[in-house]
């Protein structure tokens, strides 16, 4: 099967943090992607931005590095037509210099679409719109896309957006959670709204409990100094998370304009219960890990790799979230991430409820309820757990099975990387897939009070050994209200 791909129109994509690890290991791989199979345009160009006195042929040549490293098969001639569209530019945003030298580079170009990537520090957002404003080089076809975290908190979120919001339209601002364009979780809005089996059961009266795992197996590495100032809280539950949460949650939308999706997400925002000091301690678990072992062997812990003797940052939490509205009263929400844990591992679990009833003898076997996983990294597809009759002569006997699409088996097709599909959405300006202002500042309104509650106790985080699934606390969680987590072993 052939990817199909839509040529699109002349761009400039202007890259801010060109040599940074991100655009290593994910913008230049992903847009090279687009290349083989003819959906640059003759007239595309990159341009890189970063503060190193680099050459376009030595800045084409990191970027030979990077596509070698990260693209499995490579088109030597695709590859040389993707580095000839590459230039480069120096400028120092800390110290407000080398902005002619872009002003060049995009100048009697006004009339193409102006994409500016930030793919820097967040403290970066503020000074480089209110540059890019000063320069004049924010057009009519002008687009601009941040990466979390937008702020550590509301009140910051807010002046991010505002500071942001006074040189860029809400329509030409892109706020990019790569989770949302995987295929796995566009599927999850094709499960639900394209087929008449899951919709009319996607409610409480069916459905027992949601599961949203995202799990790694790596630790802070050098991220350490970033990662301090933010935790897991901040870093993977204020966005990732919830943004999932929405779209397994959200009503049906009017359509998937951009606006009609982004609405209903808003309102399941809107609905979370607030949570209380008292719910804050009863319904969610900050921990910590240790060292330990990993597929890699002995690992060091968290403290160890901060270099420090002390601290309250969690690298891991596990919450139950409850969704105040008619279709999950009662249906709780449970969420888990955390870093050096046992696998890698993103996924959502659809509970169903059990049986109301049972036709068949005792000896039948024990009848489980039907769970519906959607698994979003690694190996993407969707598993729905089912019962049947264990195959053979003699009485019935029940058996759970899996009915397994991986989509990779299903599809002979390459799966694409998500920042591939949120690139070219952003070139098109399609929002589907992007966090509105509002999405984000009801996110902080909700994760808030967990903050400030957190900021006030005295215990640290809960400490766990590295390779486990976090702390036992977590466990107790869940379990003390009859479940228990979905996990490979289980």
């Amino acid at each position: 099967m052939t990817e199909r791909s839509a040529q699109s129109d002349p761009f400039d994509l202007v890259v801010f943090g060109g040599t940074g690890d991100l655009a290593h290991r994910k913008l230049l791989p992903a847009l090279y992607h687009r290349e083989p199979i003819g959906q640059l345009g003759e007239d595309a160009r990159i341009i890189a931005v970063s503060r190193r006195p680099l050459s376009d042929e030595e800045y084409r040549e990191w970027a030979h590095n990077a596509v070698c490293e990260h693209v499995a098969e490579v088109d030597p001639k695709a590859l040389d037509r993707f580095l000839a569209r590459i230039q480069y530019v120096s400028v120092d945003v800390a110290q407000n210099t080398g902005w002619e030298a872009l002003e060049q580079k995009l100048a009697g170009r006004e009339d193409v679409t102006r994409a500016f990537y930030l793919s820097v520090s967040p403290d970066f957002f503020g000074p480089i719109c209110s540059a890019l404003g000063e320069h004049n080089l924010v057009t009519d076809r002008s687009r601009v896309t941040i990466e979390k975290p937008i702020g550590k908190n509301g009140k910051s979120a807010h002046e991010v957006n505002e500071t942001i919001g006074s040189v860029f339209k809400e329509h030409q601002i892109f706020r990019i959670d790569h989770y949302l364009g995987k295929e796995t979780v566009q599927n999850l809005m094709a499960l639900r709204f394209a087929n008449v089996l899951f919709e009319p059961l996607w409610n409480a009266a069916h459905i027992d409990h949601v599961q949203i795992t995202v799990a790694e197996t790596l630790g802070v590495e050098s991220r350490a100094g970033y990662y301090d100032t933010a935790g897991a809280l901040r870093d993977m539950v204020q966005n990732h998370l919830l943004q999932l949460l929405c779209l397994v949650a959200m009503e049906p939308p009017e359509s998937m304009a951009p606006d009609s999706v982004r609405d209903e997400k808003l309102k399941v925002l809107k609905a979370l219960r607030p949570m209380s000091a008292e719910m804050v301690e009863r319904n969610t678990v900050r921990g910590q890990y240790r060292a330990g072992a990993s597929s890699g062997g002995a690992v060091k812990g968290y403290l160890d790799e901060l270099g420090r003797n002390d601290s309250t940052t969690e690298t891991f939490v596990a919450a139950k979230v409850d969704i105040e509205n008619w279709r999950w009263a009662n249906v709780p929400f449970y969420l888990r991430t955390g870093k050096r844990l046992a696998s890698r591992l993103s996924e959502i679990t659809i509970q169903f409820k059990d049986l109301p009833h049972s036709i068949f003898l005792p000896d039948a076997g024990r009848i489980a309820a039907n769970k519906l996983v959607i698994r979003l990294q690694p190996d993407e597809g969707v598993k729905m757990q089912v019962m049947i009759k264990d195959p053979g002569p003699g009485s019935m006997r029940l058996r759970e099975v899996p009915l397994d699409m991986t989509f990779a088996e299903a599809f002979n097709v390459r799966h694409p990387d998500a920042y591939e599909r949120l690139i070219m959405d952003m070139i098109r300006g399609n929002q589907t897939l992007f966090m509105r202002r509002d999405e984000v500042e009801a996110a902080w309104f909700w994760i808030d009070p967990i903050l400030e509650h957190w900021s006030h106790l005295k215990e640290a985080p809960k400490p766990y050994t590295s390779g486990t699934w976090g702390p036992s606390a977590s466990i107790a969680l869940i379990e003390r209200d009859g479940r228990t987590w979905h996990d490979e072993t289980h």
